[in-house]
């Protein structure tokens, strides 16, 4: 298995390679950016690494990524050859994750192999981008929250959070181990326990706290006049401050006509997701504790909810279209396509087509700086 799963993971790489290059043969949007993966996010990111926080909009981004890229000289190749060099162990964690959920072989397999078909190929394989990091540790993370290993999956769920805001949302699954699940199983709560859970689940809010906390230093706490409106606020958080005035992120304020398009090619993924996790949940409620296999295992509770929550999120209040980024994180992705295939195989190999056709048609899209991405 092993074997199998690292030659699938250099060819899924090296089918991107291949497209990506092929992209080199079309005349790019912008030419002021030749480099092939600095594009988009990835020249701020940049920027960052090499200059720090100088503008207000980048304090949007956290310092994950920037941190990588100042380590390496802001070498933009670094973070790919680190994303390639964890490469065959997301994989084989995702399959590990996959087993001890499903319960079977077969169906982990299944699984893995899907998600080696991504919706966004070149920011999860080659760009310097936040995802393929985010995506490895949320595994990781989530793969010892399975195996009750609470202090291991804190460490790698705060390492996530450092790349993406959203991060701080997995201290669910440690919630989840730690209380939730002992309650339906009708264990007894120690206080012990539950101190440990606060403790372990608020390990990962520390790297949001601390980038809002070191941007109110700089903007707030100075001699400057005027002071930025945002640092009156109840909650001084410059991180909900930029991504309101620059990126027009809010409660509904996506959902435009102009937008359609967005939400029409995020519809695959955040499709699947909801079916699948509405599907499991509806079907847990009624007996959340039974001993149950495969798609309906009770421990697949917290991926479905983390997903449906993530989902919402994206749909509700962010630019939507970053499903296509993100959905690779959340292991219910895979496993409602694994799921679809089995129990409604049409819509199942509709999934697989559109994998495939539009993970291609993104990397030519990405070589010519063309949206999204």
């Amino acid at each position: 298995m092993r074997s199998f799963l690292f030659r699938l993971t250099a060819i899924s790489r090296l089918a991107t390679a291949a497209i990506l290059l092929l992209a080199t043969l079309f005349n790019p949007f912008d030419a002021a950016t030749p480099h092939l993966l600095l594009k988009w996010d990835a020249i701020h990111f940049i920027h960052i690494a090499r200059k720090g926080y100088v503008y207000e909009h980048e304090w949007a981004f956290l310092p994950g990524i920037h941190f990588m890229l100042s380590l390496f000289q802001s070498s933009v190749l670094a973070p790919t050859l680190v994303s390639l060099a964890i490469a065959y162990d997301a994989s084989l964690t995702m399959y590990e994750l996959s087993l001890l959920h499903l319960g079977s072989p077969a169906l982990a397999k299944l699984a893995t192999v899907l998600s080696l078909l991504p919706s966004s190929p070149v920011t999860l394989f080659f760009a310097p981008y936040a995802e393929p990091f985010f995506t490895y540790l949320s595994y990781k993370g989530m793969l010892y929250s399975a195996q009750s290993r609470y202090f291991l999956a804190a460490i790698m769920f705060t390492l996530a959070a450092t790349f993406r805001s959203n991060g701080f949302l997995l201290s669910g699954f440690i919630i989840w181990g730690l209380l939730v699940q002992p309650l339906l199983n009708r264990i007894p709560i120690y206080p012990t326990r539950v101190l440990k859970c606060i403790i372990l689940s608020a390990v990962p809010f520390t790297p949001f706290i601390a980038h809002n906390l070191a941007a109110y230093l700089a903007f707030c706490s100075t001699n400057n006049s005027p002071e930025p409106e945002w640092c009156t606020r109840r909650l001084p958080l410059i991180y909900s401050h930029v991504q309101s005035r620059y990126w027009d992120v809010g409660f509904m304020r996506y959902w435009t006509l102009q937008q359609l398009p967005n939400f029409i090619i995020a519809a695959p993924p955040l499709a699947a997701i909801l079916a699948f996790s509405l599907h499991y949940l509806y079907r847990w409620s009624k007996s959340p504790t039974s001993p149950r296999r495969a798609f309906n295992s009770p421990s697949v509770a917290p991926h479905a909810i983390h997903a449906i929550v993530m989902s919402g999120m994206l749909l509700f209040a962010s630019h939507t279209q970053i499903v296509l980024r993100l959905a690779a994180s959340m292991p219910v992705t895979y496993w409602s396509a694994a799921w679809l295939l089995l129990e409604y195989p049409k819509w199942g190999r509709a999934w697989v087509t559109w994998s495939v056709v539009w993970g291609a048609l993104s990397i030519l899209l990405w070589g010519s700086f063309l949206p999204p991405a």
